[in-house]
């Protein structure tokens, strides 16, 4: 037998209708903020992750899928969703005149990383994400964040906690690399094996390591906020501001890099304290990126989004015993009794199907009991009993599920027009 492979799930019809929830929900909120639907190609060129994400992160140096096809392109499967959304907004010239400023856009797919599974975590792993270009504004930085604040509240999430902090402009950010550098060398025999290979490729990556040694180095090295230029910190400030405004709770954390290069100026996560994920687990993360779209070969303009992970989600609603809504019920369960029903049964539930009720009957031939054990199951708010006799009449019994209350009904006259003969007994 040929199974699934290795950190890849099914979703079955049982826990599916729990993703639609979560996705039309996302649907909902974003349409207020007035943010669009985009769609983009599951694998890109290797090299677009590679000069977005960058080389040295452990993305693209471990976790990656990648591999040559038969014209020997060397491709690669998405990891993550912005480098594929801003190739798209520079391929089609979505920065163009005629475009709305500024340009908003949400996406929802699975994305795939090599990592060792873990519950929350896959190999293929799926992501709800938005993207706005052309703003520097700080209130899209906000805007962004508050939409991503009242999407949780909406599904009704608890204990959570939004982080933020600034990197500041390129130049900035670089200054403060190689002060992170002259900090944490003369040390670097007291880091642990993972930062000391990170003081090479990405010293910034050390502020979040979880390991005990790192911690109490971390401690005393240098902060990114005096590293900050008069823009940068009075960006930063208008955020913070604004966020006080709104009313949205936060926490400032030097600590917190983000583990992408493109990230510049206002980044944040939003934590999520329970045990299903992990004690202190990032539910959503983002930040802005002013000069992805030009280094991928666009023109310069400004980028701000979030990246949330579905599987981690579902994990926290199902800890923290938040309900979502179960499947729609059956209006109307057709009980078949005969062969000579068959297709008189047929008739009557593609008809309700096409008044706009949600219908279904019995194809098995099961006994009248067990039909009506399905109806229920269904949640069936009327049933229809049809026997040869009914059939001979003409009539069909309609029973009020809830009531108990059961009338004959002309067959031919819910044929005819099925809406009106049936809305008295819904």
């Amino acid at each position: 037998m040929i199974r699934r492979m290795i950190g890849t799930v099914d979703i079955l019809p049982e826990e599916a209708h729990k993703w639609q929830y979560l996705e039309a929900t996302a649907r909902e909120v974003f349409n207020r903020y007035q943010y669009k639907e985009i769609r983009t190609p599951l694998f890109e060129d290797f090299d677009l992750f590679q000069r977005s994400v960058g080389e040295t992160t452990d993305i693209v140096s471990k976790e990656m899928y990648d591999f040559y096809d038969k014209g020997d392109r060397h491709n690669a499967l998405r990891p993550e969703g912005t480098a594929g959304v801003v190739r798209a907004y520079i391929e089609h010239k979505l920065h163009g005149p005629e475009y709305r400023k500024p340009y908003k856009l949400y996406y929802m797919g699975p994305m795939f990383r090599y990592e060792r599974p873990q519950a929350g975590r896959q190999r293929q792993f799926n992501q709800i994400g938005v993207e706005v270009f052309e703003s520097d504004n700080p209130a899209t930085d906000v805007e962004v964040i508050a939409m991503a604040w009242s999407f949780l509240e909406e599904l009704g999430v608890k204990n959570l906690t939004l982080y933020i902090n600034s990197l500041g402009k390129p130049q900035e950010r670089q200054n403060y690399l190689e002060a992170l550098t002259a900090y944490f060398q003369p040390l670097k025999d007291q880091l642990s094996a993972s930062s000391q290979t990170r003081l090479e490729d990405n010293p910034l990556r050390i502020l979040d390591s979880k390991n005990p040694e790192d911690q109490a180095l971390v401690d005393e090295a240098p902060k990114i906020h005096e590293y900050l230029g008069e823009e940068s910190l009075a960006h930063f400030q208008t955020v913070i501001d604004m966020l006080n405004v709104l009313g949205i709770p936060y926490k400032i954390d030097e600590r917190l890099v983000r583990g992408l290069d493109y990230y510049q100026d206002t980044i944040f996560e939003i934590i999520a304290n329970d045990q299903s994920i992990g004690a202190q687990s990032t539910v959503c993360g983002g930040g802005r990126y002013d000069g992805l779209v030009a280094q991928l070969g666009g023109p310069q303009t400004s980028g701000v989004g979030f990246g949330l992970g579905v599987e981690r989600l579902l994990l926290l609603l199902d800890q923290q015993e938040i309900e979502i809504p179960v499947e729609d019920p059956v209006d109307v369960f057709v009980v078949t009794l005969g062969e000579a029903v068959n297709t008189t049964s047929l008739q009557l539930v593609q008809a309700a199907r096409n008044a706009g009720l949600i219908a279904e009957r019995d194809f098995m031939g099961r006994g009248l009991r067990a039909q009506f054990r399905a109806a229920d199951r269904h949640q069936a708010k009327l049933t229809f009993v049809l026997g040869e006799s009914e059939l001979e009449e003409g009539v069909v019994q309609v029973r009020n599920q809830e009531t108990s209350e059961q009338e004959s009904v002309n067959i031919q006259n819910l044929l005819d027009d099925f809406e009106t003969t049936i809305a008295p007994y819904l």
